[in-house]
Formats: structure tokens, C-alpha cells, sequence
């Protein structure tokens, strides 16, 4: 996929600061070359803090790579429901969630499934539908999408719906008798060689998700507890994010998994805030497989670091639109992206001087290769 807007980037020394520190300005203009926004690399960096080599702190790191040649997957699961309104509302969450993927991330037919409800093959929209979510459903697609996903490629689920209990007891409600978090975490364990995210957008969703805590796992909740059970609005900001790279803070025309939890959790609070009711629902991101999950994750709390660096969309090697230099640069500007965040996720870690040495030549090569691209995109 192209971008959709070019990057300017400018690199300076900021000679009055103590520790001289290293800014990255990157602009993102249009196509008619009007400046659309400026960022400070301070977003990049955060507060100057000790280090060590830039290159080690990827070593460790192999989740969530984005090679080129790397796919990525998507399942989406909408349970049943009672009443018309809820039934239409999971509905077009599914859809839509189906839709964006398709048009602004690169998805098509074969890399997204849908289970929905009992799996009705009428309506508009039905040629979508794979089949149920029930537990035939679930396992017969998973172990189809087990035998095609290869090392390295990146499987997203999203959970939409309604669930209940807590603990060993904590379900999604299927179709059919409701799976626990423990038998859909045996499910999981089948991915062995890719990258996992799960969204559990459903009531109740605490317990399940914690069940499914796991090393190189990215697990997003939509509520903090199992009272925590009527049904949560997070879903639709958390599309929304989605929707049109809503999400992208930092301006590089990609929306993480930390982005848009960020921009759904924000926007929930903003949604109770302006009906004057107390919150019903706090959503919790969980990156490091200890199944505590954080409210307000960042790249300097536990959880944060590991989906920063997970994005929803993918670097495809049959892009049409770049020529095979440009996919190249483009994967080596990710590359470098990727490593500023893991260097800066680090910092604790780091002598200072050798902290922002790395941190300078990562952003000097980050400046060269994208100006490199920019040149090969406007040929």
C-alpha cells in the first residue's frame, strides 16, 4: 500500500538543551503539496533518559516484524444477541469492521473471516458472512487459517457481542453452548509462529481476556471486571479508530493497536461524560502475557510497547502501486520506525550518552530513507 500522503522530514539539534537532543520534525503533506501538520519527534522520544545500543534492544524483540513479505489476517466474530436493536447494531459493527479493513488496510476476502451470529446467508450485505460463530464454526476456521497463516504473519481477532462470568468461568456467548477464555486460549495456542492480537469488545469481557494473556500477545478489553456487564460502547470508537487511520497520533499514516485503544478508550470517557452517567465500562490493554492489564498504557508503563509496535495494516510485497524500490524503502522506513520505538520503550535501560547517539543515527537514517522514498513516489 502507498502512502497516502508524503513525508517531509527535517532533522536539527536543539544546541540549547543540556543534553542536546535530537528532533525530528516530520510534516505530512497533501498531494497538492499543502502542509497538513507538523510533529515534533518529542512523540518519537519522550524525555531524554540513559541507554544502550539501539540494535540490542530490537535483538530481543522479534514480535510484530512487518517483513514484506509477511501477511496479516483478520477473524471477526459477532455472537448472538436478543432484540432487533442489538442484533442490527453487532451487525453493523461486524460490517463495518469488515469494510474498513477491505478498503483502507489492504484485506480482501481471502484474509478476513466473518462469523456471524447463526450464520444467515441473507440480508445485504450476507455474501460477507462465512458461517456461525458457534463452536464448529470457530474451530474449523481457525484450523483453516492455522494451516494457511505462515511464520511471521499477524492474526487479529475481534470479539463482538456478549459475555459473562468470571475466572475459569469466563465465557463469549456462541451460538450454542458459550467457550470459556480457557478452551479459546487452547484455540490460540495453535498460532505458534505468528503474531497475536485480540480485541474483545464484549460485556463482561475481563475475565475471558485475561485467560488468553500470553508472551508476544497484544489482548485489548473492553471492561476492567465481570461487573462490568452491560453492553460496552467501546467497540464503535475502537472502528472508528479504524475508520479513515482516525487513530494515527503520531502522523505516520498507520494506526496501531496502541493508537486506536487509545482513541476508543478517550473517546468512551467522552461519551459518559456527555450523558452525565457515570462510566459502565474501562477498557484495559495487556502486552507482556501477565494478564494484568493496564487502563492507561503507554510506552513507559508495563503495557504499551509491544502494540505500538502492532499495526492493523500490512506491508504488501504486491503492492501495485510502488515500484520494487519503493517497497523496499518503505519497509526500511518502517524498520527504522519500528526500532525508534523499541529504543525509546527501552530508555530505562540506556546510558544517556549512548542513549541519544543511537537514538541520532536511527533518525538520521529515518531522514535519508524517507527521503529517498519521497523521490522514488514522485518519479
Amino acid at each position: 500500500m502507498a502512502f497516502g500522503t508524503s513525508h517531509i522530514i527535517t532533522v536539527c539539534r536543539l544546541d540549547e538543551s543540556p543534553n542536546k537532543r535530537l528532533v525530528l520534525m516530520r510534516g505530512l503533506t497533501s498531494s497538492k503539496s499543502a502542509f497538513k501538520s507538523l510533529l515534533l519527534c518529542t512523540t518519537l522520544l519522550g524525555t531524554p533518559v540513559s541507554v544502550i545500543n539501539a540494535q540490542q534492544a530490537g535483538d530481543g524483540n522479534n514480535y510484530f516484524l512487518d517483513s514484506p513479505d509477511s501477511s496479516k489476517f483478520a477473524v471477526i466474530m459477532a455472537g448472538p444477541t436478543v432484540g432487533d436493536e442489538n442484533k442490527a447494531k453487532f451487525r453493523q459493527w461486524a460490517f463495518s469492521l469488515h469494510d474498513i479493513l477491505a478498503r483502507d488496510y489492504g484485506y480482501d476476502s481471502d484474509s478476513i473471516t466473518l462469523l456471524f451470529d447463526r450464520g444467515e446467508n441473507d440480508g445485504p450485505g450476507a455474501e460477507r458472512i462465512d458461517g456461525a460463530v458457534d463452536r464448529q464454526g470457530i474451530e474449523r476456521h481457525l484450523a483453516a487459517l492455522v494451516a494457511e497463516a505462515g511464520t511471521g504473519d499477524q492474526i487479529s481477532l475481534f470479539l463482538i457481542g456478549h459475555g459473562s462470568g468470571e475466572a475459569e468461568e469466563a465465557k463469549f456467548n456462541i451460538v450454542g453452548p458459550d467457550i470459556t477464555g480457557f478452551e479459546f486460549a487452547e484455540l490460540l495456542d495453535q498460532f505458534e509462529q505468528q503474531d497475536v492480537v485480540i480485541v474483545n469488545t464484549t460485556s463482561a469481557s475481563y475475565g475471558f481476556s485475561s485467560s488468553l494473556s500470553a508472551e508476544g500477545r497484544v489482548v485489548i478489553s473492553s471492561t476492567r471486571s465481570p461487573q462490568e456487564k452491560y453492553d460496552p460502547v467501546f467497540s464503535r470508537y475502537f472502528i472508528e479508530a479504524l475508520d479513515s487511520r482516525n487513530g494515527d497520533r503520531d502522523k505516520n499514516n498507520r494506526v496501531s493497536m496502541l493508537e486506536a485503544f487509545n482513541y476508543a478508550k478517550d473517546n468512551v470517557e467522552q461519551f459518559y461524560e456527555e450523558q452525565g452517567r457515570l462510566a459502565a465500562e474501562h477498557a484495559g490493554l495487556d502486552d507482556n502475557g501477565d494478564s494484568m492489564f493496564t487502563l492507561d498504557p503507554t510506552i513507559d508503563e508495563i503495557d504499551g510497547r509491544l502494540a505500538e509496535i502492532a499495526y492493523i495494516d500490512s506491508l504488501s510485497i504486491a503492492d501495485e502501486n510502488l515500484s520494487p524500490r519503493a517497497l523496499q524503502l518503505k519497509a526500511e522506513m518502517q524498520e527504522l520506525e519500528r526500532s525508534v520505538f523499541i529504543l525509546r520503550g527501552s530508555k530505562a535501560d540506556y546510558l544517556e550518552a549512548d542513549y541519544w547517539r543511537q537514538m541520532e543515527e536511527l533518525l538520521v537514517n529515518l531522514a535519508r530513507t524517507t527521503g529517498q522514498y519521497n523521490e522514488q513516489i514522485s518519479q
